[in-house]
Formats: structure tokens, C-alpha cells, sequence
């Protein structure tokens, strides 16, 4: 007897999972707030070289402030003053012909900038100068946060299968909420960045865990729907992050506000359930048995389990070593696990990359950020619709590909929009955005299907450290459009498509029971019949 067949018994969608599913929201709507906030602390809004401290005599004293403004910073071809760049000494004459500008000596500003409050009381970028020569380390901010990302899912993931979802998933929550609050209260840059990597290490361990708590409680048939109901979560949460952020405009207080839902997380973790599925493949037959029973009652399914006893799970459930432990060595030990490895951590790696490069890039369509970023909220969620009817359709792995090639379609698409047709790269951004989301979305469930249940976490784990590789390298491509204007839409599309392409060479997983072991991945059979055919 399969854990699904037993599953299905006490109700794989009953009050008892859609219960679990309610106490992680909390925690999980703080994850797209972090993911995502580089864009609005790290907004740079316009800004010029300070001139309120130049004294040039009374000739320039004497001048309107508009009037110093002229004689003393050039103005771009697009008639704003540069952001950068001041004249060495003042240019009384551009008074009367401000076109004569020929050779005239420029400087770096000299005495700081000044910002346009307009959307933003304070960010970053105003509060340290990261601007002009430092614009660079807004970028990087986000690269450590997702480096900090990267490693923590290599650790939860171990924690999870070695002490449990639920243990390490508290570790994850209180992690979290420690650096998340005292990150609002740095002195400097330097710290910020370091508690920002120390979030993210936290958060990632949510990610990760109430994946596998969500999945791993419920049956083959309503696997797709919890699968995109992970989601659905995000993407309201992402399309709320913007209206957060403009009435929260200062950049201390913001922080602040996202992490504060991992406070009711940390409450809603004490009724949290173990999972089951992973105290079986551990030898933890009595535990399991608690929560099974614990199910069947809240389902009304409590006849089934009375006729379960330890015995029966001990004796009906395959255990494949109660005594070994399992580590990410496990993944590439036999073939089957070490080409599994391989293809997914690519797919992952790429789909989380182009993701992101569309994400973290909502200040380049010349479109207001705070409308930008709830349109690409807004737009997953047709996104989730399509991935949910197309994935008992045509399958995960012909969804995984397709809105792979589509998202590649688009940013290539993309490149060839005049730069003033900003709405109407927006749109295309947003499609892009749509499709990427599918791809990005569809894989949490799609590998978690793939590897078996005593390395789910360790999989997971080392997918979502290629992952965040993926999501760190993101910025660091976008800053190549200084080498070449179109050279990170390039790279962005290669990786979508070669994302799709490896998709295909993977197993198809609809409508077949989870793998429990490795040698179930390393059988040769393409599917493990479902508790419905077996009926």
C-alpha cells in the first residue's frame, strides 16, 4: 500500500489541508514583499548635483536659484539636468544662449545630490548617495540578498529532510523576523547589506517547506490545485507589494512593514502538522499514525484509521532504510538521480533567472514603477489559471516547456520596441512577465513530483540553490546593457529557451503517486499506477 492510497482514504482536500494551507499564508505573503523590495528601497528617483553650498561671489549669489541651476549643470539631451555631471566653474553665458555648451569643463558632482521627493521619502539610493559612480551597489544588493537566498535553501533543505518540515520551518520563521526588523535599523550600508543576506537565508527556508508541507498533505487528484494555489498566494501578494509601498514610502518603515506577518507566522506554527509522508519514509511509524489519525477526525474519516494501526503502516508503507540519512551526496549516487539532478537544477537555474531579469526590472519602461509592478502582479494571475488547466491537460512537462519558449518569445520580442513606445513595451513586458511566472510557478510542483520523497527536500533544496544562483545573476546581466543595449534580452532569451528544451527530456509525473524511494525514481517504468486505476 502506497502513503497515497492511505491519503486518499482519510480525504487528500479536506478541512484538515485546507486548514495547513491557511496557517502558512501568514508567513508565505511576506516572501514576494522581500523578493521583490529591492524595487522600491533601491529606487532611484531623479536627482542632480547639490549646488545650495557653491559660492561663486556675488555674481552667482545674486542669481535665482533656477538662474545657478543653468550656469552651473549641463542639461542632457532630454532636457534634464545630468545626474552626475557639473561644470567646473559657473557658465554665465548659457543664461543667454544656452546652446553654446561646446567643450565646456565638467566635474563630478562635488558637494552630493539632490533628490526629487515626489514618490519616495527616502530610499537607499537617498539615504547613502548610491548613485552616479555607486549606482552599481543597488544592483548588488539585490545579488547578496539572493546569495543569502542560495545558501539558505541548501540548509533548510538539509534540516528539513534530516529533523523534519516543521522543525526547520520555526528556524526559518524566527530567522526571518530577527534580521527582517533589525535591518530596518542600519547605520550603514554595510550592515544593511549583511542583514539583508541574512534574510534571505531565513526566507528561503519558507519557501521551501511549506512547499513540501502543502504537497506532500494532500492526494494525487488535487495535487495540481495546491500545487497553484503556491501560486496564487504570490501573485496577490506581489500585485499588493506596490500599494504597500506607496503609502509606505520611506524605506526603514517599509522593511519593516513586510516582515512584520512573519509575527502571526510564528503563532499560526503550533498548529501546524508534521508531515506524515515524511515521518513515514523515516522510520517515525507512531507519528505518522498521530497525524494520519489527527486527518481522518478533522476530514470525518476516523472509521478508516481505526483500522490502520502502526503494524499495518510499518508493514504496508515501503520504507527503504528507517536507519539511513539521506544528503544531497544521495542525489548523484545512481544514474537515474544524477541525470534528474543535472536537468532540473538547468531548468531551475533558467527559469529563475528570466523570471527575475523581468522582475527586477520594472523602472525600465518608462511607465510609473508603482502601476508597472501591480500590472506584473496582477498578470500572474491568468498565468496560474493556464498552468492549472493546462497541466491536467497536456501534462506538466508540455506546460514547463511551453511557457518556457513563450517567455523567451516575449523578451525577444521585446527587444525590438522603440524605446519611446514605453506602454507598449509594458504590455509585452507583461506577457513575458505572465509566461515566466507559469514557468517559474509550475516548477515547484513539477520537481517536487520528480524526486522521491526521502530526497524531496534535498532536491528541492539543491534546485532552489540553482535557482538563486540564477536569481542573484539577474541583476549582474541587466547592468550589461552599459556593454551592449540588447545584450541581457539575448541572454535572458537563450536561457528561456534552453530551459524549455531540457524540459522535455524529463518524465512526464501526471496522474501518478509520488516516488518514496530512490529505487523507485531508478525504475525503468515511466509511471506508478494511481489508488483510482488500481480501483
Amino acid at each position: 500500500m502506497k502513503f497515497d492510497d492511505i491519503l486518499a482514504e482519510v480525504t487528500g482536500f479536506g478541512r484538515f489541508q485546507i486548514t495547513t494551507i491557511l496557517l502558512m499564508i501568514a508567513a508565505r505573503m511576506t516572501m514576494p514583499f522581500h523578493y521583490l523590495l529591492n524595487n522600491f528601497i533601491a529606487a532611484v528617483p531623479s536627482h542632480h548635483c547639490d549646488i545650495t553650498s557653491l559660492d561663486y561671489g556675488d555674481a552667482f549669489r545674486n542669481l535665482s536659484h533656477e538662474e545657478r541651476l543653468i550656469v552651473s549643470i549641463p542639461v542632457q539631451k532630454d532636457g534634464t539636468l545630468s545626474s552626475c555631471q557639473m561644470f567646473a566653474e559657473p557658465q554665465y553665458h548659457l543664461l543667454i544662449d544656452s546652446s553654446n555648451v561646446t567643450d565646456l569643463p565638467t566635474v563630478l558632482c562635488q558637494n552630493g545630490w539632490v533628490y526629487d521627493n515626489t514618490n519616495f521619502k527616502s530610499t537607499l539610493a537617498t539615504e547613502w548617495d548610491l548613485v552616479c559612480d555607486k549606482r552599481s551597489l543597488n544592483k548588488a544588493l539585490a545579488t547578496i540578498f539572493f546569495i543569502g537566498v542560495m545558501l539558505g535553501a541548501a540548509v533548510f533543505g538539509y534540516l528539513s529532510d534530516r529533523f523534519g518540515r516543521k522543525k526547520a520551518l520555526l528556524v526559518s520563521y524566527v530567522t526571518s523576523t530577527i534580521f527582517g526588523f533589525t535591518s530596518a535599523f542600519s547605520s550603514n550600508f554595510i550592515m544593511f547589506a549583511a542583514l539583508r543576506f541574512l534574510t534571505g537565508f531565513g526566507l528561503s527556508g519558507i519557501g521551501l517547506i511549506t512547499v513540501a508541507l502543502r504537497v506532500e498533505w494532500v492526494d494525487i487528484k488535487h495535487r495540481n490545485a495546491v500545487g497553484n494555489l503556491l501560486g496564487l498566494d504570490w501573485s496577490i501578494f506581489t500585485a499588493l507589494l506596490p500599494i504597500v509601498a506607496y503609502f509606505v514610502n520611506d524605506w526603514r518603515y517599509l522593511v519593516a512593514t513586510v516582515t512584520s506577518p512573519l509575527c502571526l507566522g510564528i503563532i499560526c506554527w503550533w498548529w501546524l502538522p508534521e508531515s506524515a509522508r515524511w515521518l513515514i519514509s523515516n522510520g517515525k511509524v507512531e507519528s505518522a499514525h498521530f497525524y494520519l489519525t489527527k486527518c481522518a477526525k478533522v476530514n470525518g474519516r476516523e472509521q478508516f484509521m481505526a483500522d490502520i494501526n502502526l503494524e499495518v503502516l510499518s508493514k504496508e508503507i515501503p520504507v527503504e532504510n528507517e536507519n539511513r540519512r539521506y544528503s544531497f551526496l544521495d542525489l548523484v549516487r545512481t544514474p537515474r538521480m544524477r541525470r534528474l539532478t543535472l536537468l532540473t537544477g538547468i531548468v531551475w537555474f533558467a527559469s529563475a533567472c528570466t523570471y527575475y531579469g523581468i522582475s527586477l526590472n520594472i523602472d525600465g519602461f518608462g511607465v510609473n514603477i508603482f502601476l508597472t509592478q501591480f500590472i506584473y502582479g496582477a498578470i500572474e494571475l491568468p498565468a496560474i489559471a493556464f498552468v492549472f488547466f493546462s497541466f491536467d491537460k497536456i501534462g506538466r512537462r508540455l506546460t514547463q516547456a511551453g511557457t518556457q519558449f513563450l517567455t523567451g518569445l516575449c523578451i525577444l520580442c521585446n527587444m525590438f520596441i522603440p524605446q519611446d513606445k514605453g506602454p507598449v513595451q509594458t504590455v509585452v513586458g507583461a506577457l513575458g512577465k505572465m509566461f515566466a511566472e507559469a514557468a517559474y510557478g509550475s516548477v515547484f510542483l513539477y520537481t517536487m513530483e520528480l524526486y522521491p520523497t526521502v530526497l524531496r527536500q534535498n532536491g528541492l533544496g539543491f534546485c532552489y540553490v540553482l535557482g538563486q544562483i540564477g536569481v542573484a545573476v539577474s541583476p549582474i546581466i541587466s547592468l550589461l546593457d552599459e556593454v551592449w543595449g540588447r545584450l541581457p534580452s539575448i541572454i535572458f532569451t537563450l536561457l528561456a529557451f534552453v530551459a524549455g528544451l531540457l524540459t522535455l527530456v524529463l518524465r512526464e509525473t501526471r496522474n501518478i503517486c509520488l516516488p518514496e524511494t530512490i529505487e523507485d525514481v531508478e525504475q525503468t517504468r515511466q509511471s506508478i499506477s494511481t489508488p483510482e486505476e488500481k480501483s
